[in-house]
């Protein structure tokens, strides 16, 4: 992230986690919502490190927002799906990915299917593992991040 602007994906992960600090029984309303801002927190994570890559200059921020913005939920969710691609990915790159896909179903359940049940402890557990693959990505060498980044960001040609 640019220096001082923005929200952060631990920013997004406290937020979820205050949603369920209210009571031992929150709502389902405030369940879903700690959902959603859980995968946003992977989202995010993606959006700036794919910016960090293409704008060296931080200090361009039309740029670097630009670039911030290129990554596109359903492109990315179909990009880690392909085995063959993420194969080639250090596990923790790969592990990211499986995390981004199957949090991104959650959030569209929990974003449009009114009829699904969340509980505390379900939630509780999906941000844990967020936070733990964030962390691992985020660690990962900057070359298989930024090769990463660009493979989910670049449309390439169609077969």
């Amino acid at each position: 992230m640019i220096a001082g602007r923005g929200v952060t994906p631990t920013d997004l992960l406290d937020v979820a986690r205050d949603l369920l600090k209210s009571s031992t029984r929150p709502k389902q309303a405030k369940l879903r919502r700690a959902c959603s801002t859980t995968y946003y927190a992977l989202f995010h994570t993606l959006c700036s490190t794919c910016a960090n890559t293409m704008v060296k200059n931080k200090t361009t921020r039309r740029a670097w927002v630009q670039a911030y913005r290129c990554i596109n939920h359903g492109t990315a969710k179909h990009k880690c799906l392909k085995k063959t691609m993420m194969n080639q990915f250090p596990n923790d790159i790969q592990d990211f990915a499986n995390m981004f896909v199957q949090m991104q179903e959650k959030r569209h359940r929990a974003d449009y299917d009114p009829t699904g049940l969340y509980y505390k402890s379900a939630v509780e557990a999906d941000i844990e593992a967020v936070e733990t693959v964030i962390d691992a990505f985020l660690k990962c060498d900057k070359r298989h991040q930024r090769a990463f980044v660009i493979y989910v960001a670049v449309e390439g040609p169609r077969a």
